[in-house]
Formats: C-alpha cells, sequence, structure tokens
C-alpha cells in the first residue's frame, strides 16, 4: 500500500513538475525567464516546443499561462517538500507514531489532491493553445510513453532503454 502510495505520489509530482518545466524552458533556454524553481526547465520545454512545432505565438500564451500559475505549482512544490521532510523525520523517530503518520498522510493526500487538479487545469489551459494535429502528436507521445512506463512497472525494466 505505502509503495503504491509513494508511486503515485511520485508519478503526480513528476507531473506537475513536468507541466511546469514544459512552460518554464520555452524561453530563454535553460531555466527560462522563471528561474530555476522547477526540474525539467529549459530541456523539456525546448523539446516540446521543436516537437510540436509551435509558433512564436503559441509560445508567448504557453509562457503567459504558466507565468500566472507559477505561484501556484511553486507553493504546491515547497509544501510537498515540507511533507517529505515531515514523514522523514516522523520515520526516523525512535518510537514510531501512528497518529502523526496517519495525520501527515492525510495532509499529503489533501495537497496531492489539489496538485493534480492543478495540473489537470493547466494542461487543460496548455490544451487549448495546440492545434488539431499538435494534439494529435502529444497524444501519440503520451501514449508512448505510458507504455514505456506501463513495461517498467511490470518489469522493473529502465522505461527508457527502448
Amino acid at each position: 500500500m505505502k509503495t503504491t502510495y509513494l508511486r503515485i505520489l511520485a508519478v503526480a509530482a513528476v507531473l506537475v513538475l513536468a507541466v511546469a518545466g514544459l512552460a518554464q524552458g520555452m524561453h530563454g533556454g535553460p531555466g527560462g525567464p522563471m528561474g530555476h524553481e522547477f526540474p525539467f526547465g529549459g530541456h523539456m520545454l525546448h523539446f516540446f516546443s521543436d516537437y510540436l512545432d509551435l509558433t512564436s505565438a503559441q509560445q508567448e500564451q504557453v509562457k503567459g499561462i504558466m507565468e500566472k500559475e507559477k505561484p501556484a505549482i511553486k507553493s504546491a512544490m515547497q509544501q510537498m517538500g515540507q511533507f517529505h521532510s515531515q514523514m522523514r523525520t516522523l520515520e526516523e523517530a525512535s518510537t514510531f507514531d501512528e497518529a502523526k503518520v496517519r495525520a501527515l498522510a492525510a495532509q499529503q493526500s489533501q495537497a496531492m489532491t489539489e496538485m493534480i487538479v492543478q495540473k489537470a487545469r493547466v494542461k487543460n489551459e496548455l490544451l487549448q493553445v495546440l492545434t488539431a494535429d499538435q494534439k494529435t502528436k502529444l497524444a501519440a507521445f503520451e501514449a508512448k510513453h505510458e507504455q514505456r512506463m506501463q513495461h517498467h512497472m511490470q518489469s522493473g525494466q529502465d522505461p527508457n532503454s527502448d
């Protein structure tokens, strides 16, 4: 159960970071105009900008969406980092306090729910910027990535070793 929860937590965090990184790095190289608050910065966004052949107008729209969402994303990531540190402290304590762990897990769950909703909202906004062809190309890319992840989860192999 804990392993499943941690996988869900990790996947959701990566998705939020990927969306943040997608918009961050599209403008101005590594880190983009938003600085270095999020991993996957310039590399990830530049890749998607090139892969989907975004126009300058689309890039500006994406930049606007991400600048609008940046404070909420940053806050959510900081909160998850704090929860992670608090959980580690509870795990390493000399005595196990299940009540504290459950309370923190409940807080993490609520924060994760908010991050998932935020990620879905941002992705929806970003998809509105894309053309039908770009959406098709992105869907194919995501499907291939999902297949790799499923294969990795079932076999324990590196999903990028294909």
